[in-house]
């Protein structure tokens, strides 16, 4: 037995076995994307290095319930259910297989669009996937200033409400006096419209002692936005002047 012959053919077999199924891993086009209810929004992802996919089984999915799958082999696409309350139109980009790179379009986003997004690419026994986290948030302009609901009580004080609507995710809530410390509140609710969309309340109940403005703040991580209301006290609640254009120092964050 030719020693040499037969130690080409191991490097050809090797070799073959290399190239046959080339190892990949996946990279997403950003972990996170915060979106806005209405707009649309497309990401991606992409074999790395780049190899065309066009032989493998491709596809998107949020969980083993929802799914949305192309086989190449068949031409075969499925749609799954995107959420029980999702029924906004999505398409799967896949014009750049033969580049590894796959696409998800989603149009008309809703509140219950949100939450982790899975792309998969699978070859044999190879299977490699990413993720992006969509964060879905209300629109601005959506967002109705707070109104602030006054309720004497008598020898306890004035009970202040404050209300807002068309928040998503939940803003957080606090009440500010005039140097900008944090208000203990009495309580604080929400609720849930038929959109998602969330209207917050929260109450304080204030002292015949407290002097001076008093703010209540909304403020949404997400996206920034914040919207405040306020009133001023003097004379022992018997004079209140309210402001929802407030200049004074507090800020929500």
């Amino acid at each position: 037995i030719d020693p040499f012959g037969s130690l080409l053919c191991k490097v050809l077999n090797a070799w073959r076995c290399t190239s046959s199924t080339e190892q990949f891993t996946v990279r997403s086009s950003a972990s996170h994307r915060v979106v806005t209810v209405g707009a649309q929004t497309e990401f991606s992802c992409q074999l790395w290095p780049p190899q065309n996919a066009r032989h493998m089984e491709v596809g998107w999915f949020r969980n083993q319930s929802s799914r949305l799958v192309y086989l190449p082999a068949n031409e075969e696409e499925r749609s799954g259910e995107s959420t029980q309350n999702s029924a906004n139109p999505m398409l799967f980009l896949k014009d750049a297989l033969e580049e590894g790179k796959i696409s998800l379009r989603i149009y008309n986003i809703s509140i219950f669009d949100g939450g982790l997004y899975h792309c998969f690419f699978r070859d044999g026994d190879t299977y490699e996937e990413a993720t992006v986290d969509l964060r879905v948030a209300g629109k601005t302009r959506e967002t109705s200033s707070p109104v602030l609901f006054l309720l004497n009580i008598p020898v306890a004080g004035l009970l202040v409400e404050c209300d807002s609507g068309g928040w998503f995710p939940q803003a957080e809530m606090t009440w500010r006096d005039s140097s900008g410390n944090t208000i203990p509140h009495s309580s604080k609710y929400y609720s849930r419209d038929e959109t998602g969309l969330l209207h917050l309340k929260m109450s304080v109940l204030l002292k015949n002692s407290t002097h001076g403005p008093v703010t209540c703040c909304f403020y949404n991580p997400a996206t920034g936005q914040e919207k405040r209301a306020g009133i001023v006290i003097s004379g022992e609640l018997l004079t209140m002047k309210l402001c929802f254009t407030c200049f004074f120092p507090p800020v929500c964050f």
